[in-house]
């Protein structure tokens, strides 16, 4: 699939529905480990819940994402709020080395991209990154196994960051319990 066929892609997911989501659960359920101050990255941000939570939480904030629907209904939703909701291809046009203090990346996996990431990442930085595993319990997420993380290799996606919380609970247990198909990492920047 080329750019414009992507772009048309989420542009039409985006159409569809233009409620702006709730927060990645990662970011929301660790919420108290967000500085008061400083600035923050929504990346591949679709819709944008989580860049309306951390800008609502005191951070400048940025959210990137190639679908100009998406940044559209983000902008407009979006209040009085600092926000800067921008079209950016995010793997063409990766984040500047040593620019946020938080970066949150919900459901998009790009593992050439990861080390820009962490570059981007301020000394002390906080990364929230919540994407889906192979190891699911339903078809709910990407069909392509390329879109989709193996067993820890979130963890090795960002070995320079020190882990704070990681969660990828597989199909071990009740299947119908516990965060399921996709991994949490929160991950911060030597100091």
């Amino acid at each position: 699939m080329n750019e414009q066929e992507l772009r048309d892609k989420w542009d039409s997911r985006y159409t569809e529905t233009q409620a702006i989501p709730p927060p990645l659960e990662v970011l929301r359920e660790h919420a108290y480990l967000l500085p008061r101050l400083g600035t923050a990255l929504d990346l591949a941000c679709g819709l944008g819940g989580s860049a309306i939570f951390m800008a609502e939480q005191g951070l400048e904030t940025w959210a990137w994402d190639q679908s100009p629907v998406a940044i559209r209904a983000l902008a407009a939703a979006a209040d009085d709020l600092a926000l800067h909701a921008q079209i950016r291809d995010v793997v063409a046009e990766p984040p500047e080395f040593r620019r946020f203090d938080v970066i949150c990346v919900g459901h998009f996996l790009d593992r050439d991209l990861c080390s820009h990431i962490a570059a981007a990442l301020k000394p002390g930085g906080l990364l929230f990154y919540q994407t889906w595993i192979r190891d699911k319990v339903d078809d709910s997420g990407p069909g392509s196994q390329g879109f989709r993380l193996a067993q820890n290799e979130l963890l090795q996606l960002f070995p320079g960051l020190i882990v704070r919380f990681y969660q990828d609970l597989g199909r071990v247990g009740e299947p119908t319990q516990g965060f399921r198909n996709r991994a949490q990492l929160i991950a911060q920047s030597a100091g």
